[in-house]
């Protein structure tokens, strides 16, 4: 069984996660990394904290004591306005320091957020492309996100 964490940006800290739960479910997204494995368990959903991050330095601790062995950035710290300026350095610290894998993206990017985003050239560079390359998906699912 694949267990795997969640990190949720704070600014969407009510969020219930719903379709993070759903993409999981049905393999889409970030989530269809793993459609080769027939269980995969979220044993920690939690915001980063808010800016700069500070919940990035403790809460992957109790992620990995739960079994985590990956922790998902979820979509939202890529969609958001602006997008999360800290990703890689939330990638390097987990990686460093707890030795877990990090995936960025949980479900596929709404085709709202993909509408946006492409109007305003967010994500043209190639770093950019790198991060969202496990959520970009195509029209259909995008817009059955919206």
């Amino acid at each position: 069984m694949k267990k795997i964490s969640i990190i949720i940006c704070d600014r969407y800290h009510t969020c219930a996660g719903g379709k993070c739960l759903r993409a999981l479910k049905n393999r889409e997204g970030a989530f269809a990394l793993y459609k080769d494995e027939k269980d995969v368990e979220i044993v920690g959903y939690t915001t980063c904290g808010g800016c700069p991050g500070g919940n990035i330095e403790y809460s992957p601790a109790e992620m990995k004591k739960n079994g985590a062995e990956v922790i998902h950035l979820a979509t939202g710290l890529v969609v958001g306005y602006p997008p999360c300026p800290r990703i890689q350095h939330f990638c390097d610290f987990i990686t460093s320091k707890y030795g877990l894998g990090v995936v960025i993206g949980t479900h596929p990017i709404p085709q709202n957020y993909y509408l946006q985003h492409k109007q305003l050239k967010t994500w043209e560079s190639a770093k950019w492309q790198e991060y969202i390359q496990n959520v970009i998906t195509d029209e259909k699912t995008r817009l059955a996100y919206d």
